[in-house]
């Protein structure tokens, strides 16, 4: 009865109070935890007390838990792109991704040969996931995917998946699941990469005979890799500014999913600052205090939204490729 009882209070109970630490919590109970736990040892050959000893030790993260349950407004795992712009696009955000690029010049122009990419997305990408390595996450992924595995959330289903193939990558890499750390959603490392997303691009791109997700040169190798494969066209456009009327936009939908011709964004005044290669774009909006821009997504574009399906995120990329690329644009003409 005090088993019910508890279940019955608990939504009251994780959403009274924000930034608390996780609290014990028995998920193997939970009878979709005993389903998981089947289904690692007769899918994955894993030994069913390693599974049970593991969720054992697992906490329930309740801000986590709030993040996916509504109780943060709309965008707060995402971010508006007024958060973008105060916090990876800030002057100091900016001064660092200048710096990291000559840091790391050797090991990015060896991805560019090596993946036909261009290097500044490749620093606009470790800029917008973890501010150069600085933030990388100090949840532990254990709790955090343990919680969203087994608690209804509106992402449950994805979450379960991570939380196998943060089993799988544990063991294939041999790390500790006790001690990895990382967003609140699970995330880990330099370009914050789910467990999935590490299991297929995860790489020793330094050579130093480990994979290792917090090493900036591991990270540009991943990020290189996963533009490749998705396609990403080296010098070809990405966004390009595209002028309207008045100062905020109430014309055609606005979003990474959209697709329109360049005659029928003319029709709507819409139309590109400078020359835009191809014949559709994606219309992206970004709503700012006082005004919103408009923007042509080309084919690249959408590479970037693959990694996080955000169009202030992609921008966000974007807008530090292009500071960046400015900076070695500025510093080449001294020496003309």
């Amino acid at each position: 009865m005090l088993r019910i009882m508890l279940l019955l209070l608990l939504p009251y109970l994780l959403f009274a109070n924000e930034d608390r630490p996780p609290i014990p919590y028995d998920f193997l109970s939970k009878q979709q935890t005993q389903t998981f736990i089947k289904r690692m040892a007769k899918k994955h050959g894993f030994k069913s007390s390693y599974i049970k000893e593991v969720l054992g030790h697992a906490k329930l993260d309740r801000d986590t838990l709030a993040r996916y349950t509504g109780r943060y407004k709309k965008n707060t795992t995402v971010g508006t792109w007024q958060r973008f712009k105060a916090h990876v696009l800030d002057p100091d955000s900016l001064e660092k991704a200048v710096k990291f690029k000559k840091k790391y010049a050797k090991v990015l122009k060896k991805a560019e040969a090596d993946y036909h990419i261009d290097a500044e997305y490749i620093v606009g990408f470790i800029g917008v996931e973890s501010k150069f390595g600085e933030f990388s996450g100090d949840y532990r992924l254990l709790d955090s995917l343990a919680t969203l595995a087994f608690h209804k959330n509106r992402m449950q289903k994805f979450f379960r998946n991570e939380l196998e193939h943060f089993f799988l990558m544990c063991r294939e890499e041999g790390f500790d699941p006790y001690t990895i750390q990382g967003s609140f959603a699970g995330a880990m490392g330099v370009v914050q990469q789910m467990p999935s997303i590490y299991r297929k691009y995860g790489m020793d791109y330094n050579g130093d005979g480990e994979k290792d997700p917090w090493s900036p040169e591991d990270g540009i190798g991943i990020i290189a890799r996963f533009m490749h494969q998705n396609g990403w066209k080296q010098d070809a456009q990405v966004a390009i500014r595209a002028d309207f009327k008045g100062n905020r936009y109430k014309g055609l939908k606005t979003g990474y999913k959209t697709s329109y011709t360049l005659s029928k964004l003319r029709n709507f005044s819409v139309t590109p600052k400078t020359h835009y290669e191809f014949r559709k774009a994606k219309l992206i909006k970004l709503t700012d205090r006082d005004f919103d821009e408009l923007w042509l997504g080309a084919p690249n574009f959408r590479v970037l939204v693959r990694y996080n399906p955000s169009s202030n995120y992609a921008m966000a990329i974007h807008k530090i490729a292009q500071h960046v690329k400015g900076s070695d644009n500025f510093f080449q003409t001294l020496f003309d």
